[in-house]
């Protein structure tokens, strides 16, 4: 189930090629990243849902078995003992479908991820 293969233009397009259970997930890691980012803008980036202000903060997408939510490398690196219990690469976390996706942490993340672009933009990169 990779919806990365439909082209769409909004993340309720995104969200609405999964069932139901996968739909309640998308919503609530939505939800938690608007929480986090009030101000960031959402779009769709490498056909998969993305929220930017000052730049990229984070993507996220679901597959088969996993939501992948994508911080960047530093997101990812900044976190690194608390994302111990999941697998991640360089600037990805595989959240399992069969498990509650650890909104607090995301919330943490995301917030990160602002202060970080945040910063960037203040030292002009």
């Amino acid at each position: 189930m990779d919806a990365r293969k439909k082209p769409v233009t909004s993340i309720d397009e995104y969200i609405a090629q999964f069932p139901g259970e996968i739909q309640e997930k998308l919503h609530e890691l939505r939800k938690t990243i608007r929480d986090a980012a009030p101000e960031a803008e959402e779009t769709i980036s490498y056909r998969i849902p993305a929220f930017r202000q000052d730049g990229i903060l984070v993507y996220f997408a679901a597959f088969r078995d996993h939501i992948s939510f994508f911080p960047t490398s530093s997101g990812v690196s900044a976190f690194q003992e608390e994302l111990s219990g999941y697998t991640t690469s360089k600037g990805t976390v595989r959240f399992p479908l069969d498990k509650p996706v650890p909104l607090d942490l995301v919330r943490r993340i995301v917030a990160f991820r602002v202060r970080e672009n945040l910063e960037k933009r203040r030292r002009g990169g």
